[in-house]
């Protein structure tokens, strides 16, 4: 790890689980100090997320080795959102192939706003799956006979990245739906260029159902850690994603996950992520854990204000930069 007066993860992790683990000790610290950070607001753009208990914080680490950790509000169940978008992504390149799904959509990092009625001029396609307009190209990707079965398949999905069969919020997808007029405009949009198919409505009806499923921050952490395991869930030993894509998930989500705060992200936390504006962030420690923070106060990106603080802190703390001198870092032993 870095030398900068730190402590040294590795250490923490081989000590005593449970209650009495020093990680524990430290996560609650810093859970302690930004449990009261009145920065940001509710997202309010979908009025069901206006609900949200802006006092909400949790945290969560998931290791390679199944190893949990969870810290505050880290089992409140809160929509998925934009957090869905690289596991879908997933399943669209699983289906599809990479050079048919690079066809539809790029991986040109943007710093436009996620939701922009905005193409590629060169290629007429979106510019990377984690703004709007390239996640409903990759819900379109998912492939099934119709719409019920193409939901199922990803409820399957997303039951084994965590472990467990998760739900859609009814009146979240509702909301979704009744707002959802510029996710329209988009895909339409990209229906005149060619990137989408004429299923249109039941693409975007697949894409407002999985930006609606819950999930909690151990959940989260858990989805994290199984892309650091290879795309091998590493508490149910299941599969969730082909090896040979993991690559392509956390490439993307380094250079595009955090909205157009990303290049930032990159540059201070180092670490391949996802937030979504339901208040959750996923980051990944290839080869050793996954992070999770939920917090639904977000900043005027869009992304959790207390996530993003609680998540530099880490990565300053134990050195998780993915540019970290390969010298100053050590393999997690549990």
């Amino acid at each position: 790890m870095a030398d900068n007066g730190g402590t040294d993860l590795d250490a923490l992790l081989g000590k005593v689980r449970g209650a009495a683990s020093p990680l524990r000790a430290v996560l609650r610290e810093i859970h302690t100090k930004y449990k009261d950070l009145d920065e940001g607001a509710v997202a309010n753009y979908i009025p069901e997320l206006a609900r949200a208990n802006p006092k909400w914080f949790g945290i969560a680490v998931v290791t390679v080795d199944g190893t949990t950790i969870e810290i505050g509000d880290s089992k409140e169940l809160f929509t998925i959102q934009s957090l869905s978008k690289p596991f879908v992504w997933g399943m669209a390149l699983e289906d599809n192939g990479r050079d048919h799904v690079e066809t539809k959509i790029g991986v040109e990092p943007t710093g436009d706003a996620f939701n922009s009625i905005v193409l590629d001029e060169a290629t007429n396609r979106p510019f990377n799956p984690m703004v709007n307009a390239g996640a409903i190209a990759a819900a379109d990707l998912v492939k099934g006979k119709d719409i019920s079965e193409r939901v199922n398949r990803m409820i399957e999905m997303f039951r084994k990245y965590m472990g467990r069969t998760p739900v859609i919020d009814t009146a979240v997808y509702t909301s979704e739906r009744t707002t959802g007029h510029r996710n329209r405009a988009i895909a339409h949009m990209m229906l005149n260029f060619g990137m989408v198919t004429e299923r249109v409505p039941d693409s975007l009806d697949f894409y407002f159902q999985q930006c609606s499923v819950l999930i909690h921050c151990a959940d989260l952490a858990l989805m994290g850690a199984t892309l650091a395991n290879d795309g091998v869930n590493p508490v149910t030993g299941e599969r969730a994603l082909d090896s040979k894509y993991v690559r392509d998930l956390l490439s993307v989500m380094y250079t595009c996950g955090m909205y157009d705060f990303s290049g930032e992200w990159s540059y201070r936390v180092g670490l391949p992520a996802k937030s979504g504006v339901g208040g959750g962030i996923v980051a990944v420690v290839p080869g050793r854990m996954g992070i999770a923070t939920f917090s639904p106060l977000l900043d005027a990106r869009g992304n959790s204000a207390r996530g993003i603080k609680a998540c530099q802190e880490l990565a300053e703390r134990f050195g998780l930069h993915v540019f970290e001198s390969a010298a100053q870092r050590k393999e997690v032993v549990v």
